[in-house]
C-alpha cells in the first residue's frame, strides 16, 4: 500500500480468482488491468448482479458501501482510497452523495487513478496539489456543489511568496504554505491562482528554475549541484521541467 501524505491512499494488487465480501470505510476507487468478463457484484444485498468489466473499467464507491464481489479469473487491480478530511476540504459538504458507479470511467478519472502510483516520486508539494486535483474532480464531476469565490489578502500572499523564495531547496509542501496564509489547503489554492493566475505547484517550480537560470550563468557549480540548490532531488526531473520552460537543456543555456 502507498500513502500519500494528503489523505489519498493506493493499492496496486494481483488477486486470485474468487472474490467475497467487501466493507468499504472510504470513498473508494477501483481500476481494472485484466478484462473480467464474468465478474459479479452486489451493492448493499448480497444479490449477485453479473457485470463483465473490461481492462481499465472499474467502479467508484461511496464510504460506507458493504456487497460481494466475485470473479473467475485472477484480478489485476488497482484501488484508491479518498480519506473523508480531504473530500470536505475539496468541496464536498454535510448531506452531498455519491452515487456508485460501475463499467466506464470518465478519461480524466482513469489517467489520474492510472498515473497515481508516479505521484510517490515527486516532492510533497506535487504530491499534495495532485491528491487534491484527483479529488476536486471525483467531488465536481459526481455531486453538484457551489463553489463561493475565495480570496487572499496581499499580506498573507506576500508571506507566502517570501516563505517560497527563501526554502527553494526545501521539499515545500501545500499544508505548509497553506498555513502560512492560515487557509485550508483547498481554498488556499483556489485564492493563490486566483490572485497570482498560478496554482501553488506552477508558482514554485517558476521560481526553481529562475533560481537555476541565474546559477547557470553565474556560477560553476554543476547542473546536478544546481538541481540539488533549486529543491530537484532528481536531476532527470530538474533538465524535464527546465526544458518545458525554457525551451532547451540547462546545458545548453548555460552556454549560448
Amino acid at each position: 500500500m502507498f500513502s500519500l501524505m494528503a489523505g489519498l491512499h493506493l493499492v496496486k494488487s494481483l488477486f486470485p480468482a474468487g472474490g467475497g465480501a467487501f466493507h468499504l470505510p472510504q470513498l473508494s476507487l477501483g481500476v481494472f488491468l485484466i478484462d473480467q468478463p464474468t465478474h459479479r457484484l452486489a451493492v448493499g444485498s448480497d444479490r449477485r448482479e453479473h457485470l463483465p468489466l473490461k481492462k481499465f473499467e472499474g467502479w467508484m464507491l461511496p464510504a460506507g458501501s458493504e456487497g460481494v464481489c466475485e470473479y473467475d479469473e485472477p484480478l489485476e487491480v488497482i484501488i484508491i482510497r479518498f480519506d473523508e478530511e480531504l473530500l470536505e476540504e475539496v468541496g464536498l459538504r454535510a448531506g452531498d452523495s455519491i452515487a456508485p458507479q460501475t463499467g466506464h470511467l470518465d478519461p480524466l478519472t482513469l489517467q489520474m487513478a492510472l498515473g497515481a502510483e508516479a505521484f510517490l516520486s515527486g516532492t510533497a508539494l506535487y504530491k499534495e496539489t495532485m491528491s487534491r486535483a484527483f479529488a476536486t474532480h471525483l467531488i465536481q464531476s459526481t455531486t453538484q456543489t457551489t463553489n463561493a469565490p475565495v480570496t487572499i489578502d496581499d499580506r498573507r500572499l506576500r508571506r507566502v511568496i517570501d516563505h517560497v523564495h527563501d526554502n527553494l531547496s526545501n521539499d515545500l509542501s501545500l499544508r505548509e504554505l497553506a498555513a502560512l496564509a492560515a487557509m485550508s489547503p483547498f481554498h488556499f489554492c483556489r485564492a493563490f491562482r486566483a490572485a497570482t493566475g498560478s496554482s501553488p505547484l506552477q508558482y514554485v517550480i517558476g521560481c526553481r528554475i529562475d533560481s537555476a537560470k541565474m546559477l547557470l550563468k553565474t556560477t560553476k557549480l554543476t547542473i546536478t549541484e544546481i538541481a540539488y540548490r533549486t529543491g530537484y532531488d532528481d536531476p532527470g526531473r530538474f533538465r524535464q521541467h527546465f526544458k518545458k520552460r525554457v525551451g532547451i537543456q540547462p546545458s545548453t543555456f548555460r552556454s549560448a
